[in-house]
């Protein structure tokens, strides 16, 4: 689907950045307007104009730094797993699932859900086949309702909390999704990467190199207009280096002091209004030099079997864990990419748009899911961190969509299917969060009535979540949606 790049309305425009300073004076633009601000260098390092590759030497260039306590809420995650689940989700069938038929015609899962869950857990959770394959149900890898305790679910987030109805279009939802607005200037990842930027400036003083995040997905997600084009990650077509291999070794000095004088000419021959976006140029092709010893290790070789133990678990275990495919793949890449600093990897999973056939297709999909799911609890546990403890300890996952589904008043529509409108049940999607950060097995924000899906309590936005989850990696307050809140509760805050 090809998005638009032009903005269409003033209505739909996003309010302009606030700036560092302004920002601290806000009352609606902070989370924590008593946290002071760390100092850090503002010599901005690693940017890249567009998707650049890159690396520095294998196996470790990442200099280990205290990691906050889990429920910490600032800084309290290192890396983020957020997996769009393509097409629109209905969402009530697997994590707000304690609802009338109409909402969830699959009914709960009760047998095997640990005590003390306060989300309903669907019984589609429970599909676990591929716990046969490969040994996994011997390694103690489980289906995903047995770990629902440490899930916890945001039962009603909307694209706009205070809009009439909900935003059932394609084409405006996933935009709203990727950018916090319709034509948004800035996707989520490219916010998280300025955001980070006295990190990235840190690690070049302490002469590290440490990754980008990464899009492995849609290339909105990796947007950039005005200030933050100079922070646009790079978009991954396909999660494999198989075939990356560094390349110029030969080149002699003088050619590249050439090629330096040159880029400084140019440079110095725009209006002082353009050089940031030359500087971002410059420093990409810097960085796809200094990238290239990371890509072309063999810990990103994910598809090639390879019994060598990174992080306590080898490229063979994982593969034998995830299973084979682009999904497999993409979360495999994304754990090893987490080994060289990098934030925060996006990617879609599945394709649940189904207006005709879920009643037969819908619970396949979702094993598929479950796969992943469970494959992810079971490496991130396993998987020591060179900050100390598990990943599990440093990462965060978060499933979202463009929108949830609705059969309009009953169990599907006439096709067998569910499709997307206006109503509660297209507007609410109930987003699961999972990592040592954020305490499981409860319910954020407003839930929603059993019968009519109203929402009771309150709604956050899209954009109310990804200010959290900038919070949370410790992002720069300067990057957030200035008018929407962040969600305290979710790292356990009273």
């Amino acid at each position: 689907m090809k998005l638009p790049k032009k903005k269409t309305s003033a209505s739909n425009q996003e309010p302009p950045v606030v700036a560092p300073n302004a920002a601290s004076k806000s009352e609606d633009s902070l989370c924590h307007q008593k946290q002071a601000k760390k100092g850090t260098s503002r010599r901005r390092i690693l940017q890249w104009g567009a998707a650049a590759a890159a690396g520095v030497a294998f196996p470790h260039i990442w200099v280990p730094r205290p990691a906050r306590a889990a429920g910490g809420g600032a800084g309290s995650i290192r890396h983020l797993i957020y997996i769009r689940l393509s097409g629109g989700f209905r969402f009530p069938c697997a994590f707000n699932a304690d609802v009338a038929e109409q909402f969830n015609p699959f009914g709960l899962q009760s047998d095997g859900v640990p005590s003390g869950v306060d989300w309903g857990v669907s019984s589609l959770l429970s599909r676990s086949a591929f716990l046969d394959g490969e040994g996994r149900r011997d390694l103690g890898m489980k289906p995903v309702h047995q770990f629902a305790d440490r899930i916890t679910v945001m039962p009603a987030v909307d694209h706009e909390p205070l809009a009439g109805r909900a935003d059932g279009n394609h084409e405006t939802g996933l935009e709203r999704y990727y950018t916090g607005y319709v034509n948004g200037e800035a996707g989520f990842f490219t916010r998280i990467f300025r955001g980070l930027k006295g990190r990235y400036a840190a690690a070049e003083e302490a002469g590290e190199v440490i990754l980008p995040p990464f899009v492995m997905g849609g290339a909105a997600m990796a947007r950039g207009f005005g200030e933050y084009a100079a922070y646009r990650p790079p978009v991954l077509n396909g999660a494999t280096f198989e075939r990356f291999s560094a390349q110029g070794e030969g080149v002699p000095s003088w050619a590249t002091d050439l090629v330096g004088q040159a880029d400084r000419r140019m440079r110095d021959r725009q209006h002082p209004a353009l050089r940031e976006q030359v500087d971002s140029y410059i420093r990409s092709r810097a960085a796809t030099a200094s990238y290239a010893d990371i890509f072309d290790s063999d810990a990103l070789k994910v598809d090639r079997a390879s019994d060598e133990l990174i992080d306590g678990i080898s490229n063979t275990e994982l593969r034998s864990l995830f299973g084979n495919g682009r999904t497999s793949a993409n979360l495999r890449l994304a754990l090893r990419l987490f080994q060289f600093g990098c934030p925060a990897v996006y990617l879609d999973q599945g394709g649940y748009d189904y207006h005709s056939g879920e009643e037969n297709a819908l619970p396949g999909a979702i094993e598929s899911l479950n796969h992943q799911l469970s494959a992810l609890f079971f490496a991130l546990e396993k998987m020591q961190h060179p900050e100390g403890g598990s990943y599990w300890d440093h990462t965060l996952v978060v499933l979202g969509s463009e929108f949830s589904r609705t059969a309009r008043g009953g169990r599907f529509n006439s096709a067998r299917g569910s499709d997307h409108n206006g109503d509660n049940s297209t507007r609410w999607m109930s987003m699961p969060f999972f990592g040592g950060a954020v305490p499981g097995g409860r319910v954020v924000g407003a839930s929603t009535s059993r019968d009519s899906l109203e929402a009771e309590g309150k709604v956050y936005s899209y954009r109310s979540v990804m200010n959290t989850l900038m919070e949370g990696l410790g992002c720069d307050e300067s990057v957030f949606f200035p008018g929407d809140e962040c969600v305290q509760e979710l790292y356990g805050d009273s």
